[in-house]
């Protein structure tokens, strides 16, 4: 008997995030898709070099790493469709190919290299995931009572596993440590001596009010797929509870000591209490009004964002980090992205559920 996690009609919500992620890929792989231009390279001179030339071992991790999470929603996407060795092959064939074509299409990019050693590493990432969503199968008591918890707490329908695949996408957005909690505007501070005190900064109320919508999204966003309203503080306060515990690990790693909590400002802290006071007035509004608040919402934190705001771009953090290789600010770039998207996202799906 095949598993009940493993079954076509659960396997939506690993679909959204496992295309969700080859965006990502596509991304971090071709950002910031300027200068485009003839090298006078060939794919099959790319794969004809010697292998490590120029490669390190941290290029090699960093890449296995970035496609393992791809094998894997690819993985669980596939075993619910094909037994176990198809869905190992064919998510590693999905590998190779958005590997190689991602390789091929860094060679018309300058500020990339095109490597045969990060199509081996990336492809290596992708079979690893593979086997990891395939050797879980055999997990079917978890995973039986993570459905009946689901299915228990969140509306079912194809429309609700988008916007569940919409929380995981606000909460990748909101882990950079260079943003503050559930702000927008990168910190920027300027390198400094140890033991210095900056001058106090004007209280920035625009940063406070986007803070304040950004959480309104969320809980809107919740309020829609919750079974039951009353759930809504317990469910928001666990989801910013994992993004601040990941926010505080990934500027450990990523982060000078001085900046491992520049995260928490007075601004956040105002937009947290005040969205969570106006959330609660929320609660008493029908579900359609819940929709067009959250839409109004969604709308009003677009036009902040992008038209109130001073410009602020990745770069303009690199200060606060200790790491200075590449991949941040491909982080960064990807970060604010998704701060751009998700609230026309959330349109989307504001509209998309008006009727059910």
């Amino acid at each position: 008997m095949r598993e009940i996690f493993f079954t076509a009609t659960r396997a939506r919500l690993r679909t959204w995030l496992a295309l969700g992620y080859a965006l990502f890929i596509v991304y971090a792989s071709l950002s910031p898709f300027t200068g485009w231009r003839e090298q006078g390279l060939s794919f099959a001179e790319v794969l004809g070099e010697p292998l490590l030339l120029t490669y390190t071992a941290f290029d090699a991790i960093i890449n296995l790493l970035s496609y393992l999470p791809f094998g894997f929603l690819a993985g669980l996407t596939l075993r619910a469709r094909c037994g176990s060795l198809s869905s190992v092959i064919l998510t590693l064939c999905l590998g190779i190919l958005m590997s190689a074509c991602m390789e091929y299409l860094q060679m018309y990019l300058p500020a990339r290299i095109s490597s045969n050693m990060d199509l081996l590493s990336n492809s290596a990432g992708a079979l690893l995931g593979a086997l990891l969503a395939v050797s879980i199968a055999s997990w079917t008591w978890l995973f039986t009572h993570l459905t009946e918890w689901r299915s228990g707490l969140f509306h079912q329908g194809k429309e609700m596993d988008f916007g569940l695949a919409l929380i995981a996408l606000w909460m990748f957005g909101q882990i950079n440590p260079s943003l503050p909690m559930l702000g927008n505007v990168f910190i920027s501070e300027v390198a400094r001596q140890p033991f210095v005190t900056l001058p106090p900064a004007p209280f920035d109320w625009w940063e406070s009010a986007a803070v304040t919508l950004n959480l309104l999204m969320l809980g809107a966003l919740m309020l829609t797929l919750l079974r039951f309203p009353r759930n809504i503080v317990s469910a928001l306060l666990f989801v910013l509870s994992l993004v601040a515990l990941a926010k505080f690990i990934t500027a450990a790693v990523l982060l000078k000591s001085w900046a491992l909590l520049l995260w928490i400002n007075s601004e956040a802290a105002l937009g947290i209490l005040l969205g969570m006071l106006l959330l609660f007035s929320v609660l008493l509004l029908p579900r359609i009004a819940v929709i067009i608040a959250g839409a109004i919402v969604a709308i009003a934190y677009f036009i902040i964002v992008n038209f109130v705001f001073d410009s602020n771009t990745p770069a303009a953090s690199m200060s606060v980090y200790h790491w200075h290789y590449g991949h941040l600010l491909n982080y960064n770039g990807l970060a604010q992205t998704i701060t751009l998207i998700f609230p026309l996202l959330l349109m989307l799906h504001l509209w998309r559920i008006r009727q059910v």
